[in-house]
């Protein structure tokens, strides 16, 4: 978990009390404390509010008479006590909420508490401007899902791709491999996603992972085959929905792929001896963009060779050098973080 968005021990604890706050500013504030000790805190909860007073209990049974929520020291770390009730405790450990016997929480305590005691009006310092920034903050990703699909709609109606079902099943597929390149990128990148380990499971757990860690997984050894499959699909995307009346072209560089699928597959089962669900997915969709092609009566006129041809090329290799030099930096910045 990134250090932006793991839980630290006072927004859990503002949380716990019902101090309003900003996660953001909060977690930031916290993380600026020079030395993170009882004192520290009890400053930067002064700041917001909530006066406090450390306590060394001599006998750790009372417990059961402090205030809620309090922070308590252990082996493993502080820990937020948020309930106690017939012999059980509740409590808060790095973000996760955990019930244990009250006794096996005061054997492990160390004695050291920190009390707080939130004034009605506690709340984190020029909370409104913060507030209104995380709002803004959360809506600049469904503002840009809603342009884009906006966009999406607009080019889709007015170039009447709707007009034939190959071409609503060309969008579809390339949308659908823009989907799953994304998905070989985080993997590539070491980026964890619930959804990618999801459909890498399905046909061996680990493949994908194994496949992905090859030499072979890079093209020429410089571009690796999610940058590959990722500018393939989104750049065929795009001049479908912009320039549908080049769909020959994109037929034609279809065809020049799929001798790679065969090539994929006959890596995957006699060299990297692990099956890649996301890697087969991709020659899957190849082979569907095929027959839509084939099918759709696009492979026609595609000689004599044209200069947009070019262009085309151009616009893939791009993207792929776009996407070649961010991963470094993607993966750079995961592997960084704790």
């Amino acid at each position: 978990m990134s250090e932006t968005n793991s839980p630290t021990i006072f927004t859990d604890f503002l949380s716990a009390a019902g101090v309003k706050h900003t996660y953001w500013y909060s977690a930031r504030q916290f993380r600026d404390m020079p030395f993170r000790t009882y004192f520290g805190l009890s400053k930067l909860l002064q700041s917001y509010g909530i006066e406090s007073v450390g306590l060394n209990l001599g006998d750790k049974s009372a417990v059961d008479r402090l205030p809620l929520p309090f922070i308590a020291q252990t082996p493993d770390g502080n820990v937020i006590v948020t309930r106690i009730s017939d012999g059980k405790v509740t409590y808060l450990s790095r973000g996760s909420r955990e019930e244990a016997e009250l006794g096996r929480l005061t054997e492990a305590m160390s004695g050291n508490v920190l009390v707080a005691y939130p004034s009605a009006d506690a709340c984190e310092p020029d909370y409104a401007s913060h507030h209104f920034t995380e709002i803004a903050d959360r809506a600049k990703k469904w503002v840009l899902i809603a342009a884009c699909a906006a966009l999406f709609a607009y080019l889709f109606l007015s170039n009447r791709l709707y007009s034939h079902v190959s071409t609503v099943l060309l969008t579809l597929i390339n949308l659908c491999g823009v989907y799953i390149s994304t998905l070989l990128i985080q993997k590539s990148a070491h980026i964890k996603n619930r959804h990618a380990d999801a459909v890498c499971s399905v046909v061996e757990a680990g493949g994908c992972d194994d496949v992905l860690s090859t030499d072979a997984s890079k093209f020429f050894g410089i571009f690796g085959w999610s940058e590959v499959g990722f500018a393939y699909f989104s750049v065929s995307l795009l001049c479908l929905l912009i320039f549908p009346q080049y769909i020959n072209l994109l037929a034609l560089c279809n065809l020049i792929c799929l001798p790679f699928s065969f090539w994929s597959v006959w890596y995957q089962k006699f060299r990297a001896h692990a099956w890649c669900t996301l890697c087969l997915c991709v020659q899957s969709m190849l082979w569907l963009l095929f027959f839509c092609y084939l099918f759709g009566g696009w492979l026609h006129g595609l000689l004599p060779l044209r200069p947009q041809l070019f262009v085309l090329g151009v616009s893939y290799l791009a993207v792929m050098l776009g996407m070649n030099a961010l991963m470094p930096l993607l993966d750079r910045q995961n592997v960084s973080q704790p």
